[in-house]
């Protein structure tokens, strides 16, 4: 059966479950697992309102998250989003997570995002096919 996955735009409510999500798709990247880092730098982003970042939730567990960054298009003359981090966790294999990133390409039309451009790099959103 089919877990209920729910994606929607984290809060600061969300920082330690996306903490921990964050610190391992930083491992899962290469990078050396540091918690703190992981935490300060996602703090900081919702300090200075500087990303959007949408979580996916299987039965109230943090599973996923997509993370975007604004910029500008001088030729719509709008804001857009760069999904640049996108992570899905091993434990939410078949319950339909690949929707994150579709979440988060219509969470940025709700947020008057002219459109949005992936900069995740292709192992990531990979896993997250195949993952979800």
């Amino acid at each position: 059966m089919k877990r209920a996955v729910t994606v929607g735009q984290a809060t600061f409510a969300d920082l330690e479950a996306l903490t921990e999500l964050f610190d391992r798709y930083r491992q899962f990247q290469g990078q050396r697992g540091d918690a703190r880092a992981a935490r300060a730098f996602l703090r900081a982003r919702f300090d200075h309102g500087e990303s959007v970042t949408f979580i996916a939730r299987v039965e109230a567990q943090a599973v996923g998250f997509a993370q975007l960054y604004p910029s500008y298009s001088s030729v719509a003359l709008k804001r857009v989003y760069v999904l640049n981090d996108l992570f899905v966790d091993a434990a939410a294999t078949g319950c339909g997570v690949k929707s994150l990133s579709a979440s988060a390409a219509k969470g940025e039309a709700d947020i008057g995002a002219a459109f949005f451009a992936s900069n995740a790099k292709r192992s990531s959103s990979m896993a997250a096919r195949r993952l979800a």
